[in-house]
C-alpha cells in the first residue's frame, strides 16, 4: 500500500496545481487550454476525494490505538475504542478497494468498450484454419454465457469448415475488460484427422482484440482514406457477384488496410470496412500510450502484441496452458466448451496485481 499512497499524493499533487492554474488569467484567457486543463482536473476529483478520505480514517485509526494504549486493556473506554477501530479497519479495506478500482480505470479507460476481434488462421495448413474455427466456437460459446451480443463483420472460410479469418464485433458490459487478455498467438497441438500414423502436428492461430472506436473519437478524413471496389470472390476464387460490392479501405497516414465483401451492399460493406478500420487506428493510438507506460514499469499481462505466444491447447493431454501467468488446465474440453471464466477471472486478477505494484 506505501507504493499506492505515494503515487496517490502525486496525483493530489497534480490536482492541487491544476486548481491553481484554472484560477489563473492565462488560463482563463484561453478557451482550448482551460477546457483541457478542466477535464484533467475533473477526472482527478473522484481519486483524490477518495484518497483524502481513507487518509482521514487512517488517522483516526491511528488515534484510537493510542486511546487503546494509553487507557491500558481493561479499561470501559479502551474497549469502546476497539469496537470503533474494527468499524474504521472496515472503512479503510472499503476505500482501498475503492481507490484500487479508480486508480485501474484511469489505466484502463477502454474497459466498458464494445470490440472488434480478429482470428486468422497461422501456421499449420489447414488444421490451423480448423483451429481457427474451433476458437471462435469457443469463444461465441462464452459470449452466449456472458449475455454478450455479437455480429461477424467479414469471414474468409476455408476447406472441410475452417476458417482463414474471421471479423466480428461484441457488444457487452465489461466487454473489452474481459477480453483484452485473448491478443495474441494461440498454439494446438492434437493429431490431425487426416494423419494415418498418430502424429501430433502443431498449428497455430492469432487473435486480436480491438476496443472499439467512437465517431467523435476518430475523426477520418476522407483525403486521407484510398478506397478500392471490386467483385467479392467465394473460397475457391470464383465471384460470386456480379457487381462490385467488395470494398477496400487503405488509410494513407497509418497503411493500415482493410477489406470487406461479406454484403451485397457497397454501402454496407463500406461501412463495416470503416468501423475495423477506426478501431485498428484507435488500437494504434492505444498501443502507442500503452508503451509510454511500459516503458516506465512492468504493468501488464503480456505484451498485448498479436505474435506474442500466450497459450497453448494440447488434445491429447486434454490440457490448456496460459504461458504468461503459468496457468495449467487439465479440463480443455470444457473450456473450448466456453468455460472460461476461471481462465479470464486468473488473468484479471494477475493483471490487477502489477498494475496496482507502481
Amino acid at each position: 500500500m506505501e507504493q499506492i499512497l505515494t503515487e496517490l499524493e502525486k496525483r493530489r499533487e497534480k490536482y492541487r496545481a491544476l486548481e491553481k492554474e484554472l484560477s489563473s488569467p492565462d488560463i482563463l484567457s484561453d478557451r482550448e487550454k482551460h477546457t483541457a486543463k478542466a477535464k484533467e482536473y475533473a477526472e482527478l476529483r473522484e481519486l483524490v476525494s477518495a484518497y483524502e478520505a481513507y487518509l482521514s480514517f487512517d488517522e483516526e485509526r491511528k488515534e484510537l490505538l493510542k486511546m487503546i494504549e494509553e487507557e491500558g486493556a481493561e479499561s470501559e473506554y479502551a474497549a469502546m475504542a476497539a469496537k470503533d477501530l474494527d468499524r474504521v479497519k472496515d472503512i479503510l479495506k472499503k476505500k482501498r478497494e475503492e481507490i484500487e478500482e479508480l486508480l485501474l480505470e484511469d489505466e484502463y479507460q477502454d474497459f466498458n468498450r464494445n470490440v472488434i476481434m480478429e482470428i486468422r488462421a497461422g501456421t499449420g495448413g489447414v488444421e490451423a484454419s480448423l483451429f481457427a474455427a474451433d476458437l471462435y466456437k469457443m469463444y461465441s460459446k462464452y459470449f452466449l454465457s456472458k449475455g454478450w451480443k455479437t455480429q461477424v463483420i467479414s469471414l474468409s472460410e476455408s476447406e472441410k469448415n475452417g476458417i482463414k479469418e474471421i471479423i466480428f464485433s461484441v457488444e457487452g458490459k465489461g466487454v473489452f475488460k474481459y477480453l483484452r487478455f485473448e491478443m495474441g498467438t494461440h498454439r494446438v497441438q492434437r493429431v490431425p484427422e487426416t494423419e494415418a500414423s498418430g502424429r501430433i502436428h502443431t498449428s497455430a492461430a492469432t487473435v486480436a482484440v480491438l476496443p472499439e472506436a467512437e465517431d467523435v473519437e476518430i475523426d477520418v478524413s476522407p483525403q486521407h482514406l484510398k478506397i478500392d471496389y471490386y467483385r467479392a470472390s467465394g473460397a475457391g476464387g470464383q465471384h460470386v457477384n456480379v457487381t462490385d460490392s467488395a470494398v477496400r479501405i487503405t488509410h494513407v497516414p497509418t497503411g493500415i488496410v482493410v477489406s470487406c465483401q461479406d454484403e451485397r451492399s457497397q454501402h454496407k460493406n463500406k461501412a463495416k470496412a470503416m468501423r475495423v478500420l477506426k478501431a485498428r487506428i484507435l488500437k494504434q493510438l492505444s498501443e502507442k500510450k500503452e508503451k509510454e507506460r511500459a516503458d516506465n514499469r512492468k504493468t501488464q499481462v503480456g505484451s498485448g502484441d498479436r505474435s506474442e505466444k500466450i497459450r497453448t491447447y494440447n488434445f491429447p493431454e486434454n490440457r490448456f496452458t496460459d504461458h504468461r501467468i503459468g496457468l495449467t488446465i487439465y479440463n480443455l474440453s470444457n473450456i473450448l466448451e466456453g468455460e472460461m471464466d476461471a481462465v479470464i477471472s486468473a488473468l484479471v486478477l494477475e493483471d490487477r496485481k502489477m498494475k496496482l505494484s507502481y
